[in-house]
């Protein structure tokens, strides 16, 4: 509910500011006066984009700011989804500066136009003539028939189900399309994976195959070096180590005669021996070193793999080699098991959704029975409010499974008697548009914690008996709403709870757009003068005083 509204700076209003009633609201005033400035300069508040054509004075700032009594509309949610503070009084404030920058603020915290989207839509429901052709479309028709049908709850259940069901049947179709993929490229990675296992990576060491094929590679000329060494040390007429055995007894002669002596005796000792020992492994190696073809052909060949596996694959070493032979045996054995994995999620994804169709069927069944009270609902309003032969038809036929449930709503309407009821778009005038959604808004009004309503000349192409009628209903509407309806029939005028008129001030060097509150004796005066013009006379006084009594 709208406490108060203020605009500045804006298009013909210099400033402006109202406090409605929090019932039926009637807005009149002159033609161009500035009744449907109020609504463009309101729009900015449910996140409208704007520029710098609004500003009266292109040197300030355009603000527009309503102060709300949101207490009621269980808001709670989307104020916490779009991070903002919640209270029950809730300001927005839209600021547009001589630049052409628009700021939005919600509770004075700075927001995009998007939040304020989804936050003002709440607060205000604006009827005017897009929306009427909005009822036209089946998405609109079907919110209209739940808010009428009134069973939150089936909707909450079934779209919870839904959830769980898209999530199954998406898990599902990324599976078969993993499925798919890898079926192309499977039989290549099989061959990467028999390539790698041949080539027995496991406990190899390729710097070890490297050394060793160096080796037989130079197996003569390490023979040879070894058979010259051993034969310097022990097999020569002069053999190193016979000459130190000699060396070693002299020394050993005299070790006895002083310390040194007795160490360097010592130090012989361990020469001679560490040289026969070195003799002697000489002579092991030079008998393992053997010159073999066949083994050093089939050391290259290893090699030779080796290399090739690491070009191919683009890495350095074997152990890189080993982590891509298991890669490939984890992703084809998860190949292999996909088969289980899509069974497993076809069972779920048939379990949700029969679980999803069981509770889309009882919202389908609670939307069928309400559409036969609905369209006759809405039957016997129109009958009322000017299209008496008016006859309405709302089916609700089967589609594919949605957010919004098992069902597409078909809204079918006809002005005349008989004549078969065909789609809104077809038949129906702008004004029989009008009191269409007039009558929606009526039925469901009683059903829900709806938002303020505004109404932009909802009374066009109506007088008389139809107009009282449409006060009547709306006067009901606003027991429990805030209504806001800008209107140039008397009838209306005469019918609300507080009357404000729009109108232009040319005192100063710029006419602008004001607006006031009327009193009991200016509202006579008002509703005369839409009656009878400029000068109206006792009779038209009379009458505005009867409407008002009415």
């Amino acid at each position: 509910m709208i406490k108060s509204l203020q605009i500045k700076n804006y298009a013909l209003i210099r400033e402006l500011e109202m406090s409605p009633s929090e019932h039926l609201n009637i807005i009149t005033g002159e033609t161009g006066a500035g009744k449907s400035i109020m609504l463009g300069a309101a729009g900015l508040l449910l996140g409208k984009r704007a520029d710098t054509k609004v500003l009266l004075d292109e040197n300030q700032k355009c603000i527009v700011e309503g102060v709300f009594d949101i207490s009621s509309y269980a808001l709670e949610k989307i104020f916490e989804q779009e991070d903002l503070d919640y209270e029950t009084e809730c300001v927005i404030r839209r600021e547009i500066s001589p630049s052409g920058k628009s700021r939005a603020f919600v509770n004075d915290t700075p927001t995009n136009l998007s939040a304020l989207k989804s936050i003002g839509e709440k607060l205000m429901d604006v009827h005017s003539q897009h929306e009427s052709l909005q009822l036209g479309k089946n998405m609109y028709q079907l919110n209209a028939l739940d808010a009428f049908a009134a069973h939150p709850e089936l909707i909450t259940y079934y779209q919870k189900a839904y959830k769980t069901y898209a999530s199954a049947k998406k898990q599902l179709e990324k599976l078969e399309t993993l499925a798919a993929q890898s079926a192309e490229d499977a039989d290549y990675k099989q061959f990467l994976l028999n390539e790698l296992q041949e080539a027995n990576l496991d406990d190899l060491n390729q710097e070890e195959l490297e050394k060793e094929l160096e080796v037989l590679e130079n197996a003569e000329d390490i023979k040879l070096k070894l058979s010259q060494s051993i034969h310097m040390l022990d097999e020569s007429e002069v053999a190193i180590l016979q000459q130190l055995n000699e060396s070693k007894s002299l020394l050993h002669s005299i070790a006895s005669f002083s310390k040194d002596l007795e160490d360097l005796s010592e130090r012989m000792e361990s020469a001679s021996i560490e040289l026969a020992d070195i003799s002697n492994e000489m002579q092991r190696v030079q008998d393992q070193v053997e010159h073999d073809p066949e083994k050093i052909q089939e050391l290259k060949d290893r090699l030779d793999l080796l290399f090739r596996l690491q070009k191919k694959h683009t890495v350095l070493t074997v152990e890189e080699l080993i982590n891509i032979r298991n890669e490939l045996d984890e992703s084809l054995s998860h190949v292999a098991n996909l088969d289980n994995d899509i069974a497993k999620a076809m069972k779920e994804l048939e379990s949700a959704e029969k679980a999803m169709r069981e509770k889309g069927g009882k919202l389908t069944e609670s939307r069928k029975l309400s559409a036969l009270n609905f369209s006759d609902e809405i039957e016997k309003i129109i009958h009322q409010i000017g299209i008496e032969n008016g006859t309405v038809e709302i089916k609700v036929n089967p589609t594919e499974p949605s957010i919004h449930g098992l069902d597409t709503i078909e809204m079918l309407f006809s002005a005349n008697k008989g004549i078969k009821p065909q789609e809104l778009k077809e038949v129906a005038s702008g004004g029989e548009f009008s009191r269409l959604i007039f009558a929606v808004k009526y039925l469901i009004a009683d059903k829900t914690a709806m938002p303020t309503i505004i109404f932009d000349e909802i009374d066009t192409g109506v007088s008389g008996e139809v107009a009282l009628q449409m006060i009547r209903m709306m006067k009901h509407m606003a027991k429990n709403h805030q209504v806001i309806s800008i209107s140039h029939l008397p009838q209306f005028a005469a019918g609300g709870d507080a009357h404000y008129y729009v109108y232009k001030d040319h005192t100063s060097d710029r006419s602008v757009s004001r607006i006031k509150k009327l009193a009991d004796e200016d509202r006579v005066t008002e509703i005369a003068k839409m009656i009878g013009g400029e000068n109206p006379g006792t009779s038209a006084l009379e009458s505005a005083k009867e409407l008002l009594q009415l």
